[in-house]
């Protein structure tokens, strides 16, 4: 279920930014460099149907933290942060066609932005 080895290379390529980032910019950011942080913006058929819920579910069993919400244009935004590859497999579930996890409504896009990871985040929730 993992990404390719590119899309794997671009999360690390963020770890690698983040310890430069907090060499140069001392207590910016957080301190464990074996955390990234993601931004993904959901297109489809994705509120009212549970994918909010769906996604928390799966982010939580990644041990991940962030957020799922609604935003006024009909996408989701998912927040995510924690381990790399546990980014990446959430990135992958929300893609995937089919479904293996029943995963409700219908994706037709993700949009994925880097970010920088934040101390003090825990938990996942619906807002």
């Amino acid at each position: 279920m993992g990404l390719s080895p590119r899309r794997h290379a671009a999360y690390r390529v963020g770890v690698d930014d983040e310890r430069r980032e907090g060499a140069d910019a001392g207590a910016s950011g957080a301190t464990d460099h074996s955390t990234v942080r993601v931004t993904m913006f959901v297109r489809g058929r994705v509120q009212g149907v549970g994918f909010r819920w769906w996604t928390r579910a799966r982010a939580l069993e990644l041990d991940l933290a962030g957020h799922a919400r609604n935003m006024n244009d009909g996408r989701v935004e998912v927040v995510a942060q924690g381990r790399p590859e546990a980014v990446e497999a959430l990135e992958a579930l929300l893609r995937e066609v089919p479904s293996t996890t029943r995963r409700p409504g219908h994706v037709e896009s993700v949009v994925v932005q880097q970010g920088v990871p934040r101390d003090g985040i825990s938990g996942f929730v619906e807002r």
